[in-house]
């Protein structure tokens, strides 16, 4: 897929973005050439690849699940404007 001027400038009209007319034969090669690498990208072989949520070996060190705060309802409800049974009260938003 190759982008034209046409194109482009379409598609800057599309995100809002101004593009100077005198910039626009360069900003579409380079276009152009970051799309054709994106398609070098697509004919490489990755059907035995495995996928992987890190590009180096490593696990995801976790913390243990300790409760580290206590219990504060009974310190900060009383600051509301309006609870009822332990739960704030808030302005219908949808009627």
């Amino acid at each position: 897929m190759a982008l034209d001027p046409q194109a482009l400038a379409r598609v800057a009209h599309l995100a809002r973005l101004h593009l100077d007319p005198t910039d626009s034969a360069a900003l579409t090669d380079r276009l152009n050439s970051i799309l054709d690498m994106v398609n070098q990208l697509q004919d490489a072989n990755v059907g035995d690849v495995a996928p992987m949520a890190h590009p180096m070996d490593v696990a995801q060190t976790l913390r243990a699940d300790v409760v580290t705060e206590g219990d504060i309802r009974a310190i900060v409800q009383p600051l509301a404007p309006a609870t009822e049974d332990g739960c704030y009260l808030v302005p219908r938003v949808i009627e």
